[in-house]
């Protein structure tokens, strides 16, 4: 098989810049050799103890107590801790203050943690964790949201937005559809699970090592707990093994029982999660059920929708308000809905709490909108890129049809070119043709393809948590140090950071070192999430490297009597009137004359706001586009289906590392692919989650991705001021898989067309081959 295909775009424009060049992510050598240390590799002070979680095996009931003398016989335990150990609030710190930290006089869902065991190992701990009996009385569950709904039980209340009168809109319309579809939720799998080490320090003070996307939320939590100022605790953390959401909130839980366990027993703790408790605890993406009625012209064109989601939450609020609101600004993808009605229930069930994953509700908004556009170009019988290209919101940013539903402007669209380029690039036409032909020679087997774009919104769309700062040392030797509010999850932010700091100062990449993110140096961090990790860290970084050169350019510029202005960084050399030097050798001067060689930076998004009242408003500092093609095959008989080619075209803006970025690009699409294809999560009528291993939890593998996988970077600058000309790209390549789920639906049509099948074509997601024989003789 030969390799798949990337097309690398440099996007520098000096021969010694450093952002715009596809330098190595900054760990690599040190991750392939093993020698890179995750949490758990840590050297364990001694006197460490380990804990392990003793868990719900209801999904919702009356808690009496526990027993747990079974397990404090067994060899090696040092005793338990439950919610009458917790000194400060029993509620978790979250945004809904509705999460117990330790369940107290009821469970809610199956893997609720009730308490800990502690013990001399983690094999110990583990084994008495499962002999420790819970007294429950079992109460009535909700275990879908169409019971949530009609029993008013939701995590916070229903929100509705709209624009014009959708009524009216599909009166008018020449043709009316309605649809149903359920789209599943998706377990992060990160490669390294979920853990927390807490060791005690002296005089009521803890240092936290957590494997974590928001290491200020962490201090925040594990203090409410402890019943602590946040300054009497410091978290920390290097990298993490994966993350996509999943440890934004989550990794806070185990931190915050590792802290208690620590306090209670007075030493250091470590809990970490075996794979199989993992799934049962913390939540996944957010499944949906959605409901509408659209109506259309003859061309395709959209002139009325009313649009029902209904979220499932779990079983506390967690990140279901701002994904499902999320979810709400995406239902338009890449369209203009002139009116347009969106509910949004938020759905309280008696399952694990749902929480951030890749996309955040975006990839749940787009994929019903290109559901129905879908839908829309089937019933007429015209090519669904024409539907979708109809439906564009307009490129000129002072047409009404530029505006969208939640009242922003789209100011940047560029879909229209990028569309033109993928339709030639990937051969789109005639291959639409040659896939007709071979479908009327084939019975068994048959194709599909589609393109499909994506318009994301980058920032977060709470307006508070647009800013970030940081760090950065020069040393007297000339090499500098930076520290940042962002976390590392192997998506390269320090290798960009780093980057976009060599830059500033003019120095070599290896001159330049991005340390552990750590709440004693850079606090109130924002998470590293909404695709803004780059963008806020970056430039709040490329603002303190700037300060350190504007104190070195006045040193210089007094020793060449000239103006500060005159004074140029690159190469490793500071450039003046009179000659250049070492950028080393006028450090080392800079300091002996007492001048400043640190400094911080701190950047807050501009332009933007947002009505949480009427989510009305510019949200976001700007939007990201792509575009996918894809050819998928589907076996009739047995519902097997294989992606066949991938053709993307992204918008990176100028790549700060175009390999780091089309990398992400890869994974994005391939997780995205992973969510709609493989990856199911089933919960039985008790509540309990069946899928919670890798023996009935199927990610991608190596065999999943196909032969030709062609990524090309859109070289276009940003049109806002953004860090080096660039672009987000963290999340909006996992909604570009979308065009697997949609080629797969017309690889449906032409077979349903064959066996003289009419109606739309419904599909569940993932489209396993279950769902996809359910969909052929539906």
């Amino acid at each position: 098989m030969k390799a798949p295909v990337t097309t690398v775009l440099s996007t520098t424009s000096s021969a010694t810049a450093v952002v715009g060049q596809s330098s190595t992510h900054e760990s690599a050598r040190a991750q392939v050799l093993g020698q890179a240390p995750y949490l758990d590799d840590v050297p364990e002070l001694r006197g460490t103890l380990y804990a392990a979680p003793i868990l719900s095996t209801i999904s919702h009931g009356t808690l009496h107590g526990v027993d747990s003398s079974e397990a404090l016989r067994m060899p090696g335990v040092r005793g338990v801790v439950l919610a009458a150990d917790i000194p400060g609030d029993p509620i978790l710190a979250a945004f809904g203050h509705d999460e117990p930290i330790f369940a107290l006089d009821k469970v809610w869902h199956v893997g609720q943690v009730i308490g800990l065991v502690v013990a001399d190992s983690v094999m110990a701990a583990r084994r008495a964790a499962r002999k420790v009996v819970a007294d429950i009385t079992p109460l009535p569950a909700v275990l879908d949201t169409a019971t949530a709904i009609a029993q008013q039980s939701f995590v916070l209340p229903p929100v509705h937005v709209q624009r014009g009168d959708a009524d009216a809109g599909l009166a008018r319309a020449a043709q009316r559809l309605q649809g149903t579809l359920e789209v599943g939720g998706q377990e992060h799998f990160y490669l390294e699970g979920q853990i927390a080490y807490v060791i005690p320090s002296e005089q009521n003070q803890w240092v936290v090592h957590s494997s974590t996307q928001h290491p200020g939320e962490v201090q925040e939590w594990v203090a409410h707990a402890l019943g602590v100022g946040a300054h009497a605790v410091t978290v920390q953390c290097r990298r993490m093994g994966g993350g996509f959401g999943g440890k934004e909130t989550q990794a806070g839980h185990l931190a915050v029982w590792s802290a208690l366990a620590a306090r209670k027993f007075a030493c250091p703790i470590k809990l970490r999660l075996d794979r199989d408790d993992d799934f049962m605890i913390t939540g996944k993406r957010h499944p949906f059920s959605y409901e509408w009625d659209v109506g259309f012209d003859a061309s395709g064109l959209i002139t009325g929708l009313k649009l029902q989601m209904a979220v499932h939450c779990g079983f506390s609020a967690d990140l279901s308000g701002p994904v499902a609101d999320r979810a709400i600004f995406h239902a338009d993808n890449a369209y203009f809905l002139s009116d347009v009605s969106v509910t949004s229930y938020r759905c309280k069930l008696n399952t694990q709490s749902h929480t951030a994953f890749r996309g955040f509700g975006g990839p749940q908004g787009v994929i019903v909108i290109e559901t129905i556009m879908g839908d829309i170009a089937h019933t007429l019988g015209l090519d669904p890129l024409e539907v979708r290209r109809r439906n564009y919101y307009d490129a000129d940013a002072t047409s009404p049809r530029a505006i969208t539903h939640y009242q922003m402007k789209v100011e940047d669209n560029i879909l229209l070119p990028m569309t033109q380029k993928l339709e030639q690039d990937a051969n789109y036409q005639q291959r639409l043709a040659a896939i007709s032909a071979w479908n009327a020679q084939n019975s068994v087997l048959q194709r599909g393809m589609a393109i499909t774009p994506v318009k994301f919104g980058i920032s977060f769309t709470a307006t508070l948590f647009n800013q970030a700062g940081a760090l950065v040392h020069v040393y007297t030797d000339g090499t500098v140090q930076v520290n940042h509010g962002g976390t590392e999850m192997g998506q390269g932010l320090n290798t960009k950071v780093a980057q976009i700091v060599a830059d500033e100062l003019g120095v070599p990449l290896s001159q330049v070192q991005v340390t552990a993110s750590d709440t004693s140096k850079v606090p109130n961090a924002s998470a590293t999430a909404a695709s803004s990790g780059t963008d806020l860290n970056g430039r709040a970084a490329q603002y303190a490297a700037g300060k350190v050169r504007n104190n070195l350019a006045a040193f210089v510029a007094g020793l060449a009597n000239c103006g500060a202005g005159a004074i140029t960084f690159s190469g490793g050399l500071i450039h003046s009137p009179s000659g250049s030097r070492p950028f080393n050798a006028v450090v080392k001067e800079a300091y002996a004359n007492r001048i400043q060689l640190w400094s911080d930076g701190f950047y807050r998004t501009p332009k933007i706001h947002y009505d949480k009242a009427t989510l009305t408003g510019r949200p976001f500092y700007y939007f990201a586009y792509g575009l996918a093609c894809t050819e998928v095959a589907i076996d009739t008989l047995t519902g097997e289906s294989k992606v066949l080619a991938i053709d993307v075209l992204y918008d990176a803006g100028r790549s700060i590392n175009p390999a780091i970025d089309i990398g992400q690009v890869e994974g994005g699409f391939i997780q995205g692919m992973g969510w709609l294809t493989t990856e199911q999560l089933v919960w039985n009528d008790k509540g309990v989650l069946t899928t919670h291993a890798p023996s009935t939890y199927k990610i991608p593998a190596t065999g999943d991705i196909p032969e030709h996988f062609k990524v090309e970077l859109f070289n276009e600058p940003n049109r806002e001021d953004n860090v080096g000309g660039s672009k987000a790209v963290g999340e909006p390549p996992f909604m570009l898989a979308i065009s697997v789920y949609e080629a797969l639906r017309n690889a449906i049509a032409s077979a349903r067309q064959q066996q003289g099948k009419t109606g739309m074509v419904q599909l569940q997601a993932p489209a396993t081959a279950e769902h996809v024989l359910q969909s052929l003789q539906r």
